[in-house]
């Protein structure tokens, strides 16, 4: 079976499209990979797997870094 799942980020497209350009190289595997599309208003990453398991990961490969880019941006703020 194979999955697919697209996720939207509406904030700071150009700062976040920058961020993710090289790690969707990094992240691709066997199993599992995405793609980052930078539009107009926002960012899309779409994410095709082989199994659950692998779209797991990647999505949690994936919001580990938006956690990081919310902890940086947050001390930016100060």
């Amino acid at each position: 079976m194979s999955y697919s799942a697209v996720i939207k980020v509406k904030e700071n497209p150009d700062i976040i499209f920058k961020a993710f350009q090289t790690e969707a190289k990094n992240l691709k595997t066997e199993r599992s990979g995405y793609t980052i599309k930078k539009l107009k208003d926002c960012v899309e990453f779409h994410i095709n797997a082989q199994d659950s398991v692998a779209l797991r990961a990647t999505l949690n490969s994936i919001t580990k870094l938006f956690t990081v880019y919310e902890k940086i941006d947050s001390i930016n703020k100060k």
